[in-house]
């Protein structure tokens, strides 16, 4: 266990004890991060949501460093694992400050009263993701992709050790969707940050992940890093893709993700 800071053994995810995919192993050193990537249905979200204990495991054991997950208390959880998920968060007139704030509820005791400090890292964090221009309105209001900056700041106010994101992209244009996966590059360069996500975008995948999980049929179809995943044979075969259309990535994209690196 400890050379892993996130690992799962012979791990069982499904519904109304039906199972979907079986037997998943993973084993993440703290501070990489992670991608499944598969196509539509093929449990992305199920293996996500397992993972962060939102559904029950079939089978199988998660460890967090030497804790089992399933022995953590919520307030222990909360501390050490943030989610985003594309479900709705359903608020009632908050600020998208407020929102933001939230995510240092497991610190502040049974009223949920913020510190100097907390007040603090919310405003590092409302920086950080950028977001300071919308902090004072509704979070109702703003756009699908404002939301999900506010929603990724939240997170990051927990001060997580492992971050669990599932399509964190799907509502922001290129330009946010560089900027978002920049910010979570330079949080697991700073802070040691471990995160496990879901992407659709193969191209952004390739670039940002240290390790992927292909998820294709009820095993894991492969998985290892990007150099060992990304060929177009194999890639071709996850997604039923002909190869003649892989070739065709937008020279647009490819201009923007390179900035991933400078930035």
């Amino acid at each position: 266990m400890e050379q892993y800071y996130f690992q799962t053994q012979k791990m069982c995810v499904g519904y109304d004890g039906k199972p979907i995919i079986k037997d998943i192993e993973i084993t993440l050193p703290k501070g990489e991060i992670l991608t499944l990537i598969g196509p539509n249905g093929a449990g992305k979200s199920t293996v996500l949501k397992s993972i962060a204990g939102q559904l029950r495991l079939l089978d199988g054991v998660v460890y967090l460093g030497k804790e089992l997950l399933s022995e953590m208390s919520g307030n222990e959880r909360a501390k050490k694992i943030s989610v985003v998920f594309t479900d709705r968060l359903q608020t009632e007139l908050m600020t998208c400050r407020e929102v933001v704030a939230t995510g240092r509820y497991p610190y502040t005791g049974r009223f949920g009263v913020l510190s100097k400090e907390d007040e603090r890292i919310v405003d590092e964090v409302i920086a950080l993701v950028q977001i300071t221009d919308i902090c004072d309105q509704d979070f109702r209001k703003i756009s699908d992709g404002q939301r999900q900056r506010v929603l990724l700041a939240r997170a990051i106010c927990q001060e997580p050790e492992l971050l669990i994101l599932d399509e964190p992209t799907s509502y922001l244009d290129i330009r946010y969707q560089l900027e978002f996966l920049s910010v979570l590059q330079e949080m697991r360069k700073k802070k040691g940050l471990t995160v496990i996500m879901s992407l659709h975008e193969l191209e952004l995948a390739k670039r940002i992940s240290d390790k992927l999980l292909c998820l294709k049929g009820a095993y894991i179809d492969r998985y290892g890093t990007p150099a060992e995943i990304f060929n177009d044979r194999y890639i071709g075969q996850l997604f039923d893709i002909p190869k003649s259309s892989l070739k065709q990535i937008d020279s647009t994209l490819l201009a923007y993700v390179e900035q991933i690196e400078t930035w």
